[in-house]
């Protein structure tokens, strides 16, 4: 019986073989695209997603070309606050074309594939077993999402990624560097970073502390963070025109890492996103204001030089 300390290279499976051409596909696939820029916390409930989509028409708004790749793939929310549940998806001019929103952006969520009342659901050869395999699945997934849709020329595509720190490195390891047909690196291929983190966090002490965990991990490895965005930072009353305290925002955890920004709750927002309504009169709220400042500062951070590796 062989053990595996016995095992050289792949040990005839071709897995690395394979792993290599997914690799290319996906850089051929991304090979338009200027910026990646995942959007994480670590810390679930902190309006993660939302921030997402309000980020994405914000930088539509400046002209700008927009996707959103929904990685949540066990809690995909992209598809209804985008109003692309159920959307067909059919051939571009080579890939598969993106669904999109009122305004434009490219939008990719299994919310659009998978009824809500269903669970995404890896089968596995062994029972009970699944979880052994279960990340390895998911991440292959994303490796034929990224493969087989059409990104086309693109200023940013934005991940949605799902709530864990370690999920967050996990998506830091798996989504670069990638190799272009040409044999080059994908991120000396775009003359840029290969994928940049925006972190959310809300002004606890509690989503502080874990939104600190998720930047020290990412900080072992050559990363580039952008900064963070303090969500829900107050809400903001229509009827007298203010922002009003949300959190007892005493401090926390120093997340070592500039703020971007603060955007407050408004609940007329969040009723649009569960209806899938455009936002399209953002700018008009001091919500909306706050978004379109964290879209410059997110382009300031993007444009600015790359950090030498660690």
């Amino acid at each position: 019986m062989k053990r595996y300390s016995d095992i050289v290279g792949d040990g005839g499976s071709r897995i690395l073989e394979q792993v290599a051409e997914q690799r290319a596909r996906i850089a051929d696939g991304l090979a338009g695209v200027r910026h990646l820029v995942a959007v994480g916390s670590g810390k679930g409930g902190v309006g993660k997603s939302t921030l997402t989509l309000h980020l994405a028409s914000a930088l539509r708004a400046r002209g700008l070309r927009i996707a959103i790749l929904d990685a949540d793939f066990n809690g995909p929310s992209q598809a209804r606050m985008a109003g692309v549940q159920g959307a067909v998806f059919v051939p571009g001019s080579h890939k598969v074309a993106l669904p999109r929103t009122a305004n434009g952006i490219g939008v990719f969520s299994m919310g659009s594939v998978i009824p809500e009342s269903e669970a995404l659901d890896f089968e596995s050869a062994a029972h009970g077993e699944s979880h052994t395999w279960r990340a390895t699945r998911e991440f292959a997934l994303l490796g034929e999402i990224l493969g087989s849709f059409e990104w086309g020329e693109l200023d940013l595509l934005m991940f949605d990624l799902p709530p864990g720190a370690e999920r967050t490195v996990q998506y830091a390891d798996f989504l670069g560097p990638f190799d272009d047909a040409q044999g080059r690196p994908f991120d000396v291929a775009l003359g840029g970073p290969r994928v940049s983190f925006l972190l959310v966090t809300i002004p606890s002490e509690v989503a502080r502390g874990v939104v600190a965990r998720s930047v020290a991990a990412l900080s072992k490895g050559p990363n580039r963070l952008l900064g963070y965005v303090e969500n829900m930072s107050g809400y903001y009353c229509r009827d007298c025109n203010a922002i009003k305290p949300l959190f007892d925002s005493s401090g926390g955890a120093d997340l070592a890492i500039p703020c971007l920004g603060t955007v407050p709750f408004d609940p007329e927002l969040a009723r649009r996103c569960d209806r899938g309504i455009s936002l399209a009169d953002l700018p008009e709220t001091p919500v909306g204001r706050a978004l379109d400042h964290v879209a410059q500062q997110l382009l300031n951070s993007l444009e600015s030089p790359l950090e030498p590796p660690r």
